[in-house]
């Protein structure tokens, strides 16, 4: 059975994705809690910690947010590498990376037990 992992007061989980996805980026904060080392992230797409009880609606609507060159924000669930579950309030800019090409770079924090009531009543809507 999963558990629920309650990051700390101070985490503050930080990656950067190409276009397509693809973690090219990982803060220590981020391994430590998904529990993957950073060679297993990078080069991996970023849905490999994205927990099934998550809406489809919720992503489409992200991806459709800062393909359009947006910020998004929002409240997550991710999985863990071993099963567990943390919920993040995430927020996604679209960015150039040194290279000049098109990425994405994601900024997450805890979230409060009632930010994630209201997440979990809202994501119940969606399909």
């Amino acid at each position: 059975m999963s558990k629920e992992i309650v990051l700390e007061d101070h985490a503050f989980l930080v990656s950067e994705t190409n276009e397509k996805g693809i973690i090219t980026f990982a803060s220590d904060d981020f391994c430590e809690i998904a529990g993957y080392s950073v060679e297993e992230l990078i080069g991996k797409p970023h849905n490999l910690v994205r927990h099934p009880d998550m809406p489809k609606a919720a992503f489409k609507n992200l991806w459709d947010t800062v393909k359009d060159g947006n910020i998004w924000t929002g409240y997550v669930k991710n999985a863990t590498k071993n099963g567990d579950y943390y919920w993040v309030y995430a927020t996604v800019y679209p960015t150039i990376t040194s290279e000049g090409t098109k990425g994405y770079l994601s900024c997450r924090r805890k979230a409060t037990s009632e930010e994630i009531q209201k997440a979990i009543n809202l994501y119940k809507t969606l399909q």
